[in-house]
């Protein structure tokens, strides 16, 4: 009787977990909607695949540079001046098409106002710094 009232002991499982952590992704809807934007036609599902992995490479690689510029400089945090480097390294942001007019041409009202400053009433500069 007295060993139907023991406790069975479970062998701790030792070693890595069985998931590996994922990386965050770019939803593909964002990236299929985006390449849509620009392509203007329908895409197959293979073309998507290679849009889809040549997205998530430069993506890496960006981050990468970005990373390396922050530690060029001594710092810890990446900042819009890096940011501006490395479009500028790329061809993006050069003297005739400077980094404002990328952001006017290219982003919505919302994300404008976030980055670049304007005065409003009351000589007031928004976004505050």
């Amino acid at each position: 009787p007295q060993q139907l009232l023991q406790r069975k002991t479970v062998p701790k499982r030792l070693g890595p977990p069985q998931r590996k952590p994922r990386e965050p992704q770019v939803p593909g809807s964002l990236i299929k909607e985006i390449f849509r934007h620009f392509a203007k036609m329908p895409v197959t599902k293979e073309a998507f695949k290679i849009v889809e992995k040549c997205s998530e490479r430069y993506f890496k690689q960006l981050s990468s540079d970005l990373e390396a510029y922050t530690h060029h400089a001594g710092r810890k945090t990446v900042e819009a001046a890096d940011l501006e480097v490395l479009m500028r390294r790329q061809g993006l942001v050069t003297d005739k098409m400077p980094l404002n007019v990328l952001i006017e041409r290219y982003l919505p009202l919302e994300y404008r106002k976030l980055l670049i400053p304007i005065a409003v009433s009351g000589n007031k500069v928004i976004p505050f710094k």
